[in-house]
C-alpha cells in the first residue's frame, strides 16, 4: 500500500497504480446480484439484506482507496457521488412522477396490440427518456396481458426495446447520450443514428410478434376456452393524473436547461440546481396526485429503493475498473469503430453505461490527440474522418447493449421488480442473459457489419 502511495507521489495517476485486485468489490457486487437470487432468493428479497451486501463491500473499498490515495481518491469519490446523485434524482423523479399517471382501462393483449405498445414505447423513450417511458407503459402493458399465462418473454422484450434500444435518438433519451451532450456533442447529432435505431427496433418487434403469437397459440392448445378472446377483452381508455405529464416535461426541461445554461448566460448549471429541480418536481408529483391513483398503479417505493441501494455500491466500487480502463486504455488495442462498439457495449452490459461511454470517448480523444478539457467531444467530432463513426459506435454500444443484463441500465431493474410485483415470474440474472445473448447478439453482429466495419 505504501509503495502505491510513493509511486503516485512520483507522478503516476491513480489508474496507473491501482492493483488489478481492486476491482474485486465491484465484481463481488455483480456476482451477488447474479447468484444470490438463485441460492438465497427469500433472503435477497429484502432491501435490508441487499444493503448489507452493497454497503458491506463498498465501505471497506472506499476506506482503502481513501487511505491509499488520500489526494486523488477524494476527487474520484466526489465525482462518483455527484454522478450517483444526478442518476438517482433523474430515475427517482421519473419513477415517482410516472407512478402518478394511471391509464384507465386497457388495450387488448393480442400479439399485434402488444407489438404496437412496444413500438410506441420505442418512440416515447426519446421524448421522456427510457426510464420515463418504461414507468409510464409497463403497468398498462402488464394489465393488458393479465389473462395471459406466459408473460416473462413480454417483459424481456419490453426491457430490450422500451428500456434500452428505443432510446437512441435524443440526448435525454438515455444517460450516456446526455453526458455526451454535456461534453460538446450537438443536440441534434444523435438524430443521425435513426438508421441503427430503425433496424434494431424493427427486428426486435418482428421477433417479438412471432414469439408472442407462438406462445398464445400454445396457450390455446393447453388451456380450456378461447385464450385469444380473453386476450382481446379491453375497457375504454382514459388517463388519471394528467398533471404528471406536465411534470415529466419539467424533468426533461431541467435536463435540457442544465446543459444549455438557460437563465445562466449559456453556462451549464452548477451541480445541484438540476437535481434540486427534479427532486422538487417529484415532490410536487407526490403532493398533487391523489393516493388512489398510485394505489391503482400498485405503486410502491420498493423498486426505486432497490436501485438506490445496489447502485450506491456499484457507483462507489466502479471507480477502480473505470480508473484502470481510463489509464490503460491504449493497452486494449481498440482503434476501429467496430471495436469501440463492442468494447463500449460489453462493458455497458455490466458497468453503468454512462461513465463507460465517457471512458471510451476519452480513449478515442486521446488517440486523436485531443485533451479532455471543456467541450472536448465537439473538437473530436469537428476533426472529422473516422471520429464520427467511432462516436456513433460508442453511442450505439452504450445504449443498445445496456439491454444485455438487468444491471446494464437503470430502468431494467425497475421493470423487472414491477413485473414480479404483478405476478410475472421473471428469469434469473443468467436466465435473462440467455435471452439477451440468443436474441440481441445476432442483431448486434448485423449492426456491426452494416455500419461499423
Amino acid at each position: 500500500m505504501m509503495n502505491l502511495a510513493l509511486a503516485l507521489a512520483a507522478g503516476g495517476s491513480m489508474g496507473d497504480q491501482l492493483p488489478v485486485w481492486s476491482i474485486a468489490p465491484f465484481a463481488l457486487i455483480l456476482l451477488s446480484i447474479a447468484v444470490l437470487p438463485l441460492v438465497a432468493h427469500h433472503w435477497w428479497e429484502s432491501n435490508r439484506n441487499r444493503a448489507i451486501v452493497s454497503f458491506g463491500l463498498a465501505i471497506p473499498f472506499v476506506a482503502w482507496l481513501w487511505s491509499t490515495f488520500p489526494e486523488q481518491a477524494g476527487g474520484a469519490l466526489t465525482h462518483s457521488a455527484m454522478e450517483y446523485v444526478s442518476f438517482l434524482c433523474l430515475l427517482g423523479a421519473l419513477y415517482i412522477i410516472s407512478g402518478g399517471i394511471y391509464l384507465r382501462g386497457s388495450l387488448n393483449g393480442t400479439p399485434l396490440s402488444n407489438t404496437g405498445m412496444l413500438a410506441i414505447g420505442a418512440v416515447l423513450a426519446n421524448l421522456i427518456g427510457t426510464t420515463g417511458a418504461s414507468m409510464v407503459l409497463i403497468r398498462p402493458f402488464l394489465r393488458a396481458n393479465k389473462s395471459r399465462q406466459r408473460r416473462a418473454h413480454q417483459v424481456v422484450f419490453f426491457i430490450f426495446i422500451v428500456s434500452n434500444c428505443g432510446g437512441l435518438l435524443t440526448p435525454f433519451a438515455d444517460p450516456p447520450l446526455y453526458l455526451g451532450f454535456l461534453k460538446g456533442v450537438p443536440f441534434e447529432w444523435t438524430l443521425q443514428l435513426w438508421k441503427e435505431w430503425i433496424i434494431v427496433n424493427v427486428l426486435l418487434l418482428v421477433l417479438f410478434n412471432f414469439l408472442d403469437s407462438y406462445v398464445l397459440d400454445k396457450e390455446e392448445k393447453e388451456r380450456p376456452g378461447s385464450q385469444l378472446e380473453e386476450a382481446m377483452k379491453h375497457e375504454p381508455l382514459g388517463i388519471d393524473g394528467k398533471h404528471n405529464i406536465v411534470l415529466l416535461i419539467g424533468v426533461v426541461c431541467a435536463i435540457l436547461g442544465s446543459a444549455q445554461g438557460w437563465f445562466n448566460a449559456g453556462q451549464p448549471w452548477t451541480f445541484g440546481v438540476a437535481e434540486a429541480s427534479m427532486a422538487g418536481l417529484a415532490v410536487l408529483g407526490l403532493v398533487l396526485t391523489k393516493p388512489a391513483i398510485r394505489a391503482a398503479n400498485s405503486f410502491s417505493y420498493g423498486p426505486i429503493l432497490e436501485v438506490a441501494i445496489l447502485f450506491a455500491g456499484i457507483f462507489a466500487t466502479m471507480i477502480a475498473p473505470m480508473q484502470l480502463l481510463n489509464a490503460r486504455g491504449d493497452d486494449l488495442g481498440i482503434a476501429h469503430p467496430a471495436q469501440y462498439f463492442w468494447a463500449t457495449g460489453l462493458l455497458s452490459s455490466f458497468l453503468d453505461n454512462a461513465p463507460t461511454y465517457l471512458t471510451f470517448a476519452a480513449v478515442a480523444c486521446g488517440q486523436a490527440g485531443i485533451s479532455l478539457e471543456g467541450m472536448y467531444l465537439a473538437k473530436f467530432l469537428a476533426a472529422g474522418g473516422e471520429n464520427v463513426t467511432i462516436l456513433m459506435g460508442i453511442s450505439c454500444g452504450a445504449v443498445m447493449m445496456g439491454a444485455m443484463t438487468y444491471i446494464g441500465n437503470g430502468p431494467n431493474f425497475m421493470v423487472k421488480a414491477i413485473a414480479e410485483e404483478n405476478g410475472v415470474k421473471m428469469p434469473s440474472f443468467f436466465g435473462y442473459m440467455a435471452w439477451s445473448v440468443a436474441i440481441l447478439i445476432p442483431i448486434f453482429i448485423a449492426i456491426t457489419y452494416i455500419f461499423f466495419v
